[in-house]
């Protein structure tokens, strides 16, 4: 059985100079493969090795879709006398894989493979994969977030780019509900996740210190008026005109499928019915129970006192019946925007 290891296992060796002979980096996302090839890339040789020592190869480019011309590579001595480095990009594009299982059994010792499977794995059950822990390779399996740690993410990422930034002498604060504003809208994939919050770091006015919704409206596209985060927001503050002004936003606009923003305000109203019942409800204690950044307790406090946990419970039922709905279920003719107006009306009243 091979040993599966994650990104930060990987990255960390990869920074303390471990370098294994065989890397297999795959699963569903590619924004940790990349990471930890680009890293191989960049560090692994010096900038003179790398032009004589350091190969990087396309599956969707090899002949018969053959892994072959890699392994030939890979067992090549370097010409600089040092390491050698093969990179595989795109090699879910490869079906022929029976020349890595014979370069499993021997490997060049001075040669750095690295094999970059994106949005899948590999059939586990062919000879050359079961070769792999025996050989010494590093398998790393790089699976997506959930829905509920993008926010979580989000903030981590964001803590450390503010960390580097104080490194070079720039102060920036980061208003905590940028993170939910942008998971709640930008899904689960890393790359274009990270792609916006690098968008709003560049993209800062001269003497701006503060990441707020507003930088992101200029700079993702994302309205911080007409988002799930104000509706939610509206909702909380029991505000009938701002909840009915964004759902007739979202039902005339591609950017706002109802499935998806449908899911963000249940996720919040099943914690609301937890909130109900902790028995410590102090921002520390709750914030904790329900996985969330301590500086939206207060939402929860606040919406406590609007909505009692019986109707908490009854909301999370409307949800669960507009979804049906949603998906055809006892629903002939009603639109989204039927179908908004009648749930926010439910939720209010």
């Amino acid at each position: 059985m091979e040993k599966m290891t994650n990104y930060e296992t990987c990255i960390r060796d990869l920074k303390q100079g471990k370098y294994a002979g065989v890397y297999m980096l795959c699963g569903e996302e590619p924004y940790y493969i990349d990471q930890v090839a680009d890293y191989i890339e960049q560090h692994v040789l010096d900038e003179a090795a790398k032009a004589f020592d350091q190969i990087v190869l396309y599956g969707k480019e090899m002949p018969g879709a053959d892994i072959a011309p890699a392994i030939s590579a890979a067992r090549g001595f370097a010409m600089m006398g040092g390491r050698k480095v093969v990179i595989v990009k795109e090699a879910q594009n490869i079906k022929k894989w029976d020349a890595l299982g014979l370069y499993l059994d021997n490997p060049q010792p001075d040669t750095v493979l690295v094999i970059c499977y994106k949005y899948g794995t590999p059939d586990k059950r062919q000879s050359w994969w079961k070769k792999l822990d025996k050989s010494g390779a590093v398998v790393m399996q790089s699976d997506p977030l959930r829905d509920y740690q993008v926010e979580k993410w989000i903030s981590g990422y964001l803590q450390q780019k503010n960390a580097e930034l104080k490194a070079q002498g720039i102060e920036l604060a980061i208003d905590p509900r940028v993170a939910k504003l942008l998971a709640d809208n930008l899904g689960t994939n890393l790359t274009a996740i990270v792609g916006a919050l690098q968008k709003l770091i560049d993209g800062r006015p001269e003497g701006c210190k503060r990441i707020d919704p507003a930088l992101v409206e200029r700079n993702v596209g994302i309205s911080k008026d007409f988002n799930v985060f104000e509706l939610q927001t509206a909702l909380i503050q029991g505000d009938v005109v701002k909840a009915n002004r964004i759902t007739q936003y979202f039902a005339t606009s591609k950017d706002h499928p109802m499935i998806k923003e449908l899911g963000v305000l249940y996720n919040f109203f099943v914690n609301l019915m937890m909130y109900h019942y902790l028995p410590d409800k102090t921002e520390r204690v709750a914030a904790a129970a329900l996985g969330i950044n301590p500086y939206f307790v207060k939402d929860y406090a606040t919406a406590a006192k609007r909505y009692s946990a019986g109707k908490t419970f009854r909301i999370v039922g409307y949800f669960r019946d507009t979804d049906a709905r949603l998906k055809g279920i006892n629903n002939p003719s009603a639109t989204d925007a039927d179908l908004w107006k009648e749930l926010i009306y439910k939720i209010m009243h």
